[in-house]
């Protein structure tokens, strides 16, 4: 869903995984080095995803810095992800915000993208806000709604918990039942209709990309009851479960994908719908961190 170049000088060997000393080794200098640059203790992480790094406006800033410049990190490669995390406070909450994620279709591994997720946990987070740009599924959906993900369907063919497990990060068997937390979503729910912001609650269904989906897969996905569809968000809520942190997940619809009156989506279409939505999902999680946490 989105514009990609050369990856710059990919930091983290493909070839580790869960049990590799080095990989949490790198994970534990990342979050060293950012504790060392900023008084911020952040209790809570915001990933914002495609055009929505505006939706970190209302965040009074301490410290950001550019991925590029923190040791081990992936580099976003997509244009509309500003690459760069900010700490600071939010209605009184010490938080951390990714502008910008990392995806399977880049040529990342599922340890690349949930990287930043390890770093957070090493850092303290204890609460993870995930947002995504999709494709609405459900007809009844609007171009620029706000859907509360509710449960989600992991169709990349991939986890990031594949391997031996690490056992000061979270359970070998980590159960899914309630991987996005009810009070959150109840509560995120009841704040979008107070704000009179146009919110629905379903489920999301993640695949690897960069390719949009056929009608026949629109069809498939409906079937199977998805809401909505796009390229992120179900790795690093996996890791977040496994770490132990509450998750709520905000996901903008982009298009509506039809299957019977299919229609091409570009990243320009995408990226203008994100960007015109962004001040709700901001408006959305200040609310949110004013009562909850």
């Amino acid at each position: 869903m989105g514009k990609y170049i050369t990856i710059k000088n990919p930091q983290i060997d493909p070839g580790e995984n869960m049990n590799d000393k080095s990989y949490k080794a790198k994970v534990m200098e990342s979050a060293l080095f950012l504790k060392e640059k900023t008084s911020i203790n952040p209790e809570i992480g915001i990933l914002a995803g495609t055009g929505l790094g505006d939706c970190a406006d209302s965040v009074k800033t301490d410290f950001e810095i550019k991925y590029d410049d923190i040791p081990n990190f992936p580099v976003s490669t997509v244009e509309s992800h500003e690459g760069k995390l900010i700490f600071g406070t939010l209605n009184g909450k010490e938080i951390i915000v990714m502008q910008g994620r990392f995806h399977l279709y880049e040529g990342y591994t599922p340890l690349e993208v949930t990287f930043p997720v390890r770093v957070m946990q090493e850092m303290g987070v204890g609460s993870l806000i995930v947002t995504n740009a999709s494709g609405g599924l459900n007809l009844t959906f609007n171009e620029g709604d706000i859907m509360i993900i509710t449960d989600h369907v992991n169709l990349t063919g991939s986890n990031p918990l594949t391997g031996q497990n690490v056992d000061s990060w979270g359970l070998r068997f980590p159960d899914m039942i309630n991987a996005y937390d009810k009070k959150l979503v109840d509560l995120a729910f009841e704040k979008g209709k107070s704000l009179s912001i146009q919110i629905q609650k379903g489920f999301y269904a993640g695949l690897p990309g960069p390719v949009l989906e056929t009608p026949a897969e629109m069809r498939y996905l409906k079937t199977i009851g998805c809401d909505a569809v796009g390229f992120s968000t179900i790795h690093e809520v996996i890791t977040g479960v496994h770490a132990g942190m509450k998750i709520l997940g905000l996901s903008v619809i982009a298009n509506i994908n039809d299957p019977e009156n299919p229609e091409p989506a570009t990243l320009e279409s995408v990226v203008s719908v994100m960007q015109g939505t962004a001040g709700k999902v901001d408006q959305l999680i200040s609310s949110i961190l004013k009562d909850s946490f």
